[in-house]
């Protein structure tokens, strides 16, 4: 009887641990299958261009606006890259145009304004504007009260916009879709 149920339990042993091995092997293939490269990977050529455009969008809507307003300037731009609605590239999002009514209309009214395309920047509220787009684009800085916003405009203009109004900061007010 000895010499039958020893290999029998050697045998089940051999089975059991070949099932415990493969699933291992299954599972940390998952893992690596699902944590694999992507290929969107964002190069420092190419975040450092986006820190360019976020920067120079926040230097020309909100240089004079308080820490805040450039953070709330910031964060719109983002969320627009991040929404779906726009393109997906911060840059994309800051010069983006359309044409509305045979007029082309851009999304920052700066970047249609031939002024503010010629006009020098101010390399110290540049920088100021750079540090500030460093902060929300790389180290994740947000303002609560922003996290659906997508839209903003002037408190000295009035669009007629039938968004609803989730906050003013300096002088902007700002929307969700």
């Amino acid at each position: 009887m000895e010499k039958i149920i020893k290999p029998i339990c050697y045998a089940l042993a051999a089975l059991l641990a070949f099932n415990l091995l493969s699933s291992v092997v299954v599972k940390k293939f998952d893992y690596f299958k699902s944590n694999k490269t992507d290929p969107s990977v964002i190069t420092a050529a190419e975040r450092e261009r986006q820190l360019d455009c976020l920067a120079r969008n926040i230097y020309h809507e909100a240089v004079n606006e308080p820490f805040e307003g450039k953070v709330a300037v910031a964060q719109v731009t983002i969320n627009r890259s991040e929404s779906g609605i726009f393109p997906s590239d911060i840059c994309k999002v800051v010069y983006q145009k359309n044409v509305f009514m045979e007029k082309v209309v851009c999304q920052f009214s700066w970047y249609c304004e031939t002024t503010s395309k010629a006009k020098l920047l101010q390399i110290n509220e540049y920088n100021e504007c750079y540090n500030v787009a460093k902060k929300v684009l790389l180290e994740g800085f947000r303002l609560p009260s922003l996290t659906e916003a997508l839209y903003y405009h002037a408190d000295y203009v009035n669009p007629g916009w039938k968004k609803e109004r989730i906050a003013k900061i300096g002088r902007h007010i700002f929307y969700k879709a």
